[in-house]
């Protein structure tokens, strides 16, 4: 790593595979929120659009902030694993030298300070003031995670923070700055996938088990073990699945195959997941990668899946 050029670090430490963690649930959000105005019949397209750029950038700015400050923060546990197992995982921005934690820190508040500037400028442009609330508690949501006092990925109920923040808060700030109502039944479709984030913030944990047991972190995987750890995430993907036929019935205006077609990408994609997870073991770091990478898509594509159902009904909707 030592042979990369300094922007070749920085891409490195922006962690590009993670990306669509946050990108998905805001653009299910940014779907959902269009929707809605198709729906009620106030929806202008060049308006919209301009919403869905600035999301775009506030969603870029929101998961640097993230991944910087993150790392800045763990920058201890992560020194601890690679100590403790030098070939396991991708190697570490601090301790491996790519980025100092100065550098990390200021590009970190820089970043924060983008994402409150934009959704600021987003509540000004659209004169609703619930996407500059949801961005700010976003981020409020992450320090309590990440940041001191609080540390809640140290201290326990970290994969809650994240269920929500991701499965829940991203969608509302898409929803919001689009539709700019608090509700609408379009909204009982991101409860139902809710579950998904959380599946996904417990298997993040598999690969770190034993450095964040060393340091004294306490997650899903320290507390209840590698397998039982796994056996949630079928659980949660299985509250999903059972949830979207029942969200279904609560919508208005919105064809039922909307939200059966992201069912069907979960039972078909997480057969695979349920075929890696028993090989997915305490320290079988490549077995573990794969069936978290299964996860991600499983979810990201029935999320996607969704997405393009509700636009292709926007069109309907506003052809007729």
């Amino acid at each position: 790593m030592s042979a990369l050029t300094l922007r070749q670090r920085w891409q490195y430490s922006l962690k590009l595979a993670s990306w669509p963690k946050l990108f998905v649930p805001m653009l299910l959000g940014g779907a959902l929120g269009v929707h809605a105005e198709a729906r009620h019949g106030t929806l202008e397209p060049a308006r919209a659009t301009v919403i869905a750029l600035a999301l775009a950038l506030l969603a870029l700015c929101n998961v640097a902030t993230i991944v910087w400050l993150n790392d800045y923060a763990d920058q201890r546990v992560d020194a601890l694993k690679r100590t403790l197992l030098p070939q396991a995982g991708s190697p570490k921005t601090i301790f491996d030298g790519l980025l100092s934690a100065r550098a990390l820190l200021i590009a970190g508040v820089a970043a924060a300070s983008l994402t409150v500037a934009l959704a600021a400028w987003l509540t000004w442009w659209t004169s609703r003031t619930l996407p500059l609330a949801g961005a700010t508690l976003g981020l409020a949501v992450f320090a309590a995670y990440s940041l001191p006092p609080l540390r809640l990925n140290y201290r326990g109920g970290g994969e809650l923070l994240e269920g929500f923040g991701v499965g829940v808060l991203y969608p509302l700030i898409g929803y919001w700055a689009h539709a700019g109502r608090s509700w609408d039944p379009e909204l009982w479709l991101v409860l139902a996938l809710a579950p998904l984030a959380l599946a996904s913030a417990v298997a993040s944990g598999l690969s770190d088990e034993e450095s964040d047991r060393a340091g004294g972190k306490r997650t899903v995987v320290t507390w209840l073990g590698n397998s039982r750890a796994r056996l949630i995430v079928g659980w949660m993907m299985l509250a999903s699945v059972l949830s979207l036929p029942c969200a279904a019935l609560l919508l208005r205006g919105v064809p039922v195959w909307v939200a059966l077609a992201p069912v069907v990408v979960l039972v078909l994609m997480g057969s695979r997941v349920r075929r890696l997870s028993p090989l997915a073991t305490t320290g079988a770091f490549a077995e573990q990668a794969r069936y978290k990478q299964a996860l991600h898509h499983a979810i990201w594509l029935a999320s996607l899946t969704l997405s393009l159902g509700l636009v292709s009904r926007v069109v309907s909707i506003v052809r007729a």
